[in-house]
């Protein structure tokens, strides 16, 4: 990479939301030293080949014990988001989760292999700074309940510690992620990449790195017990300061066109293209010697019980809904397995109010609910979306195979072949969503837009230059 990644690989930034002390139990990470987990993580290749048999892992429509998820293929040709929720990660009280929207000719690739790969890098770095703690302390779980009290005015910088510990493990598994996109024999990233947002819920510690522009919010009441959102993370774009200074001091160029000029993009400083509308992703290299880097912003929260559930989606969800009104359709839905599809719903409405002419952007949608539960209703099949439904079109994962890791990816792999009965369904299930695509809003609603919209696809166009260099 360019200077710029190896300049700002430490320049992430923590942010606190309150002065809660976090509850650290050896720094966060005792549940890693557990020997079934050290097996199931021990090969990452093994890993990978086989992640379908892992339990609690869902990355298709549907939902878990505590969570729904839901993505819908836009206007703009193959489904190029992707989603996770992966509960027992690493241990009974982790959850896992994250959306990643990919852009460019492959993205749909590498967003995908993202979302793969980097949670087994993430918890190969978290076990390694765990075997190592574990060499130096030799009170450090050891399974004494009493030697893992940590008294507050004894140990003022553990909470400081536990932040520190996270920050690196998310730093260094983006880093290792972006790396191994760059060496990949089979993907072509020169110019395509994906966003990332991913948080790790641990009790109540919420540990998060993004970069990119897909965003992450909390649904919390305050004082007179009204439903309220906190926005978790920044829609890392070219129009934010830091961003467009770093850009334009590693010689990329920063501007919007004519005819959207509320959308800031990266340029090469040679040519007009490609027009990135995110100043961070995995990928894009063409981009990464001008300013475009992969290093993650990370934060730590810790939850409150006031705090109710997180949504976690794509530009395609944030860029005709505000938070408040995220937040106001998910705790409104019927069941809480329908939230996220209704969410995405309400979006695909939104967009043909608000951008008749504009093609719908791919909507990717992770509702977590924080009290880990979920309805008995959700149960039911027409609430949520039984296994047969998830390889639809629909669904977004139409040239994946079965548990998406059977081999490597093919770029020529944009078809699905049906049976009979599966083609049936299929269409039946197009049929539903072009009929709640129709429905259209008719009350005149006073919107502004929102900040950094993008209605169109996130790379203008692609390099006209191949193997050449610019001449200094």
């Amino acid at each position: 990479m360019g200077g710029c990644v190896s300049t700002s690989s430490r320049s992430s930034c923590s942010s606190r939301s309150n002065g809660e002390r976090v509850s650290p139990e050896c720094l966060g990470i005792r549940m890693f030293t557990r020997k079934r987990i050290r097996r199931t993580f021990s090969d990452p290749v093994t890993t990978l080949q086989h992640l379908s048999s892992i339990p609690n892992r869902i990355f298709k429509n549907g939902k878990s014990r505590t969570s729904c998820i839901f993505t819908q293929q836009g206007r703009k040709g193959i489904n190029q988001d992707a989603m996770i929720v992966w509960e027992d990660f690493m241990a009974e009280d982790v959850t896992f989760c994250g959306v990643f929207d990919g852009h460019g000719p492959h993205g749909h690739l590498v967003a995908r292999k993202v979302r793969d790969a980097l949670p087994l890098k993430l918890s190969s770095f978290l076990q390694s700074f765990d075997s190592k703690r574990n060499g130096s302390t030799a009170n450090c779980c050891n399974g004494n309940p009493k030697l893992d009290v940590v008294d507050p005015d004894k140990d003022e910088g553990m909470e400081d510690k536990v932040d520190n510990l996270w920050r690196e493990a998310f730093l260094k598994s983006y880093k290792a992620m972006d790396k191994e996109l760059r060496s990949h024999p089979n993907l072509d990233c020169f110019c395509s990449g994906s966003t990332a947002i991913t948080l790790v819920k641990q009790g109540a510690n919420l540990f998060m790195g993004y970069i990119g522009d897909s965003r992450a919010i909390l649904a919390s009441k305050d004082n007179n017990d009204s439903m309220i959102a906190v926005q978790l993370t920044v829609d890392l774009k070219p129009d934010l300061p830091k961003e467009a200074e770093r850009i334009k001091r590693c010689k990329g160029r920063v501007f919007a066109l004519q005819d959207e000029p509320e959308v800031q993009r990266v340029w090469l400083p040679f040519d007009d293209a490609p027009g990135l509308a995110m100043a961070r992703a995995f990928g894009d290299f063409c981009l990464k010697e001008y300013g475009v880097i992969s290093v993650p912003e990370f934060s730590h929260r810790t939850l409150t019980e006031r705090d109710k559930f997180i949504v976690l989606a794509s530009d395609g969800v944030w860029d005709v809904l505000s938070n408040e009104e995220v937040v106001e359709i998910v705790s409104s839905a019927p069941t809480r397995a329908s939230a996220a599809r209704i969410l995405v719903d309400s979006a695909a409405r939104e967009w043909k109010t608000k951008y008749p002419t504009s093609k719908m952007d791919d909507c990717a949608v992770v509702c977590l609910f924080l009290d880990g539960k979920m309805d008995v209703e959700s149960d039911n099949e027409d609430q949520c979306f039984s296994s047969a439904t998830l390889q639809s079109n629909h669904s977004g994962n139409a040239v994946e195979s079965e548990d998406g890791q059977n081999s490597e990816p093919s770029l020529q792999r944009n078809f699905t072949v049906r049976s009979a009965e599966e083609n049936s369904a299929y269409k039946r299930i197009v049929a539903e969503a072009e009929a709640n695509q129709e429905t259209v809003a008719t009350e005149d609603e006073n919107w502004s837009g929102l900040e950094g919209v993008t209605r169109v696809n996130s790379l203008v166009q692609l390099p006209r230059f191949s193997e050449e260099r610019p001449r200094p």
